[in-house]
């Protein structure tokens, strides 16, 4: 099947044989593929190369055949985004959450429109956290693992501001006491599903809750770039 100008991102790449690339991508209309761009790691290639970088928006074309398809051209698509420092890290954090929590050839296009959002916003130094939550809200929500997040998990009464709660990923919030280990108010539950942004005690609270949401889908498992993040931002 041939692919023609196909809105994409390289997610990430790795070198394959002696002159080709291994590609991640993510693309609009195909979801997550394995890509093999032959020869770009050739002398003569490194303008096509350079192309391939990560959070750049790309038009590719592509031959399919199987589990990988062939890179058979691509041009950069709107201005280039430049991610640095902080913000370098975090698009390195939404990569590895969409490699994670997608399977190849699955499309999702708002993914994919979430993604290019978010790339905008951390070009755009956006705060930081508050990117992150919004890309994992949606990003969760577009692979069918929505937060349910104005609706308490076993009465279905409407969160409450001022109560807090106890986030169960395969359920949703449960009332608790102020203090209970995890806890976050209703406010900030509901400030995340209007797309709000929430005050720096909110924010925390709303990305301890992610987190715990996050390994429970990925089965307990845990994630490089948090590790990679944390470190960055405790040296502030």
């Amino acid at each position: 099947m041939r692919i023609e100008q196909q809105p994409s991102y390289v997610l990430h790449s790795r070198p394959y044989r002696e002159t080709s690339l291994l590609l991640e991508c993510l693309t609009r209309d195909h979801g997550r593929i394995g890509v093999v761009a032959r020869g770009v790691r050739a002398e003569k290639s490194r303008l096509q190369r350079a192309q391939l970088e990560p959070f750049q928006p790309l038009a590719l074309d592509l031959m399919a055949r199987g589990e990988l398809a062939t890179l058979t051209g691509v041009e950069g698509i709107g201005a280039p985004q430049r991610l640095s420092g902080e913000a370098g890290l975090a698009g390195l954090y939404l990569n590895e959450l969409v490699v994670r929590l997608t399977g190849r050839q699955d499309p999702h296009p708002e993914l994919y429109d979430a993604y290019a959002r978010t790339v905008g916003r951390l070009a755009a130094t956006e705060p930081l956290a508050w990117t992150l939550r919004r890309f994992e809200r949606d990003l969760l929500e577009a692979v069918g693992y929505a937060l349910q997040l104005e609706y308490e998990a076993e009465s279905g009464e409407p969160v409450e501001d001022a109560q807090f709660y106890r986030y169960h990923a395969e359920m949703g919030p449960s009332p608790c006491r102020a203090g209970t280990a995890h806890a976050l108010r209703g406010s900030d539950l509901l400030a995340l599903a209007a797309d709000r942004m929430p005050d720096t005690a909110g924010l925390s609270a709303l990305r301890v809750m992610m987190r715990e949401v996050i390994r429970f889908h990925l089965g307990g498992a845990e994630l490089h770039a948090w590790h990679v993040l944390g470190a960055a931002m405790s040296r502030r």
